[in-house]
């Protein structure tokens, strides 16, 4: 079976020091068995919780209601 070498693929992670968790939609090569290749410059200062296949809208996720508290003692 034939693998189009290009797939769209969004990234969940969080980046080094923060505690909201991002996503980014972006076009990956693939390998030869078929798996997406993440460039290290999309690596570098992050951590990559989950991969998902195609373009993904997060309705809600953790860290989107984390605010700081000012004149907490």
């Amino acid at each position: 079976m034939l693998h189009d070498p290009v797939t769209q693929a969004t990234l969940i992670f969080f980046e080094d020091g923060a505690l909201d968790l991002r996503h980014e939609t972006h076009n990956f090569n693939k390998n030869q068995n078929g798996r997406i290749v993440i460039p290290e410059e999309l690596k570098q200062g992050r951590s990559i919780i989950a991969v998902c296949d195609g373009q993904v809208d997060i309705l809600n996720s953790i860290g989107d209601r984390i605010v700081p508290f000012e004149g907490v003692a």
